[in-house]
């Protein structure tokens, strides 16, 4: 039986009303689903927007038990010291169920600049922010003179009792370069099996030329998947959200969005798993966010039952 965890997107209906918001997470709490990940944005496209933190903080504050994730979290877009506060406390409520992603984002440069950031730095800025907030967490005093950001001495305290493991999303190689030199997994989007396996070796071997020994790392996937007894319905809705997200056809992205049972969804996912995968994302449309759940924990037991 693999060891395999499965994660849920918070369904953006659930994010915009309290009420649905806690019977989402009573929804998942009930099931041994693993963890519920919250997207980011401050001004995405039109002007919309979630916070990954507060969403996290939320879903951690209604659950003694799931782990919550940014996933991910636009770091080039904040000050690092403050986010590591954010995280700090959030690992001080919820201790050892706390995972960071983050990205570089770029689907929209005027989000980028609404926040005050030229976004052809949005890559350094993520290098410089990612060890600051690492040594924060850690309780370390950090001074730096870098290029984005310059600290003096800087600490937060009290470090949280638990460490917060750090994990960078994305598909290109600085992406793979950021990871292994600064984090504790990689988050793949959008990439093959066999590519997945290839920016895992990658990876360490980025740490390796960093002088890093990691000796777990905490590597992971993350699927847009359409959930549906209808096929056609499935892939309609999942395509439906995808192009209103992104502005692109389906059709670049649809070799890696399975849709239709969640017997179908697992099978486009085992492929992964041979490549060493053990960690699933589900960003899942479905008819509903219960359905999107049920189908989630579905694919889960099929996969663990291999």
């Amino acid at each position: 039986m693999p060891d395999v965890s499965v994660g849920v997107r918070l369904p953006h209906e659930a994010a915009l009303d309290g009420a649905r918001l806690r019977e989402f997470v009573a929804r998942v709490d009930d099931t041994p689903i693993e963890r519920v990940f919250a997207g980011d944005h401050v001004t995405f496209r039109d002007g919309t927007g979630f916070d990954g933190l507060q969403y996290a903080t939320a879903i951690a504050a209604l659950s003694a038990r799931i782990t919550v994730q940014t996933a991910v979290y636009l770091l080039p877009l904040r000050h690092p010291v403050p986010v590591a506060r954010q995280l700090g406390t959030l690992a001080w409520l919820a201790p050892g169920r706390v995972v960071f992603g983050v990205g570089v984002g770029g689907e929209d440069a005027a989000e980028v600049r609404a926040c005050g950031v030229d976004p052809a730095t949005r890559g350094r800025r993520l290098d410089e922010a990612l060890p600051i907030v690492r040594d924060l967490l850690a309780g370390r005093a950090v001074t730096v003179a870098g290029s984005c950001f310059q600290l003096d001495d800087v600490r937060i305290a009290p470090p949280p009792p638990v460490g917060v493991p750090i994990v960078v999303g994305g598909r290109s190689d600085a992406a793979l370069r950021r990871t292994g030199r600064f984090a504790d997994g990689w988050l793949g989007v959008w990439v093959s099996p066999g590519r997945y396996a290839a920016a895992c070796a990658q990876v360490a071997e980025h740490a390796r030329a960093a002088g890093r020994e990691v000796q777990r790392w905490s590597h992971g996937m993350h699927v847009w998947c359409g959930f549906g007894a209808d096929r056609d319905a499935a892939r309609r809705r999942l395509a439906g959200e995808m192009e209103a997200l992104y502005g692109v056809p389906f059709e670049r992205f649809e070799r890696y969005c399975p849709y239709g049972s969640p017997e179908q969804v697992a099978d486009a996912l085992r492929p992964y798993l041979a490549a060493g995968c053990r960690s699933v994302n589900l960003i899942a449309t479905a008819p509903t966010s219960a359905d999107a759940v049920d189908g989630a924990l579905a694919v889960r037991s099929l996969l663990r039952a291999d």
